[in-house]
């Protein structure tokens, strides 16, 4: 509950167009630091090795302990809902408030996204 307060607290800081909002899909971890959300809407950037990382990164769960799959050692992705501060005209992540792990299941029966194996 802290995570997802702290969000708030950020989004007070930001012009008044931010607000926070919950994005569900597919969360992919392909390499150390890069970190990425892809919904219904597209794909969004939670962090980059050597770049940006969301304020609110930090508090990332970790998500080799659900339903993850791995691609390279404990690299890979899994189906997430995380709750974000966005700006939309260039899918930026300004912060994150927390990140609640799904099946992948859901995500894979989800019509707006593309199944995964």
């Amino acid at each position: 509950m802290l995570r997802f307060l702290s969000v708030v607290v950020l989004a007070g800081a930001l012009p008044l167009a931010a607000a926070a909002e919950t994005r569900c899909g597919w969360i992919d971890n392909p390499t150390p630091g890069n970190w990425w959300l892809t919904d219904a809407d597209g794909q969004w950037t939670l962090a980059t090795l050597g770049g940006d990382a969301a304020p609110g990164m930090e508090n990332m769960p970790d998500l080799t302990k659900g339903e993850w799959v791995s691609r390279r050692g404990s690299h890979g992705y899994g189906c997430a809902c995380a709750l974000l501060v966005t700006r939309s005209s260039d899918r930026k992540v300004l912060a994150i408030g927390g990140v609640r792990q799904l099946s992948l299941q859901t995500c894979n029966s989800d019509p707006k996204l593309s199944p995964r194996n």
